[in-house]
């Protein structure tokens, strides 16, 4: 086996590489897809230059160190950019708070309906005929809290 694995040379970079990445595709994560890549370099330097075992896996791990301040800086760029573009991104119902609507069925007891575009949302708050205006005043999870207009 280790004759194997030292008569492959900088190829043995290359498969390990393209192992890693494809078990990111099964695995997702992005880990591994990180070290595939260091893999994949560190085999094209082997290929170009013909350096020893011991310094290709110098190269390995220097490239592998590098990759994951890469990956922090390129993941917190992608997450900043989609929360400056839409804020309330997973928190719609932070983006209702100070909207009005129009009760579809009366708070009785506290608690009653609004129809917002397609989708029928529990409220609560004093006691409503349905009809009457509401301005939703916070959100508290999958429920809004109303107050009288």
């Amino acid at each position: 086996m280790t004759e194997t694995i030292l008569t492959l040379g900088a190829w043995n970079w290359l498969i390990i590489g393209f192992a890693l990445m494809a078990l990111e595709l099964l695995a997702p994560g992005i880990f591994l897809f990180w070290l595939g890549l260091a893999a994949l370099l560190s085999g094209l330097v082997a290929f170009a230059l013909h350096p020893s075992w011991q310094l290709q896996i110098l190269l390995f791990a220097l490239f592998a160190a590098a990759a994951v301040p890469l990956w922090r800086r390129m993941a917190r760029g992608g997450a900043a950019e989609s929360n400056a573009t839409n804020p309330f991104l997973n928190r719609r119902t932070d983006a209702l708070v100070g909207r009005e609507f129009t009760l579809e069925k009366p708070i009785v007891g506290g608690v009653g309906t609004v129809r917002i575009d397609d989708t029928f949302w529990r409220v609560t708050g004093p006691d409503a005929p349905a009809g009457s205006r509401v301005k939703i005043v916070q959100a508290d999870g999958v429920s809004l809290i109303v107050a009288a207009v």
